[in-house]
């Protein structure tokens, strides 16, 4: 649905904490919960726990909201990776910001849902607060 405003912070604590509750659980491709995850049907879910309705597919994602500087994220955002910064059509990955340069994310597989530093995947190609 439409929003004229990105989600409060209060609803990104709710994204970030239900992240957080996530972790040690294993990634699988495709998948959204509740036993396995894949990077963004982790973000969708824990999106979804604060109210809020994104895509699965990180392309769509890194459209559904606004777009904020990496030195100005709140908790809950969604962190960014390309293979190739200069084009977001090469977006492959996604993380739910924690604070602190943190996020959790689901890796790839073999790697369980984890904490990494934002900059553990590559420099970000940007953030989205949904």
């Amino acid at each position: 649905s439409y929003r004229g405003s990105a989600a409060s912070s209060s609803q990104g604590d709710i994204a970030a904490d239900f992240a957080l509750s996530q972790m040690g659980k294993p990634y699988q491709w495709g998948a959204a919960g509740p036993s396995t995850y894949d990077c963004s049907g982790l973000a969708m879910v824990a999106w979804a726990h604060a109210g809020v309705s994104i895509l699965h597919y990180t392309g769509d994602q890194w459209n559904e909201g606004t777009h904020v500087p990496l030195n100005d994220m709140q908790r809950g955002d969604l962190v960014f990776y390309a293979t190739n910064n200069s084009d977001p059509a090469t977006i492959h990955h996604v993380g739910i910001y924690i604070g602190g340069g943190q996020m959790v994310d689901a890796p790839y597989t073999g790697v369980d849902v984890r904490i990494d530093s934002i900059y553990q995947p590559g420099e970000p190609i940007g953030a989205v607060r949904p």
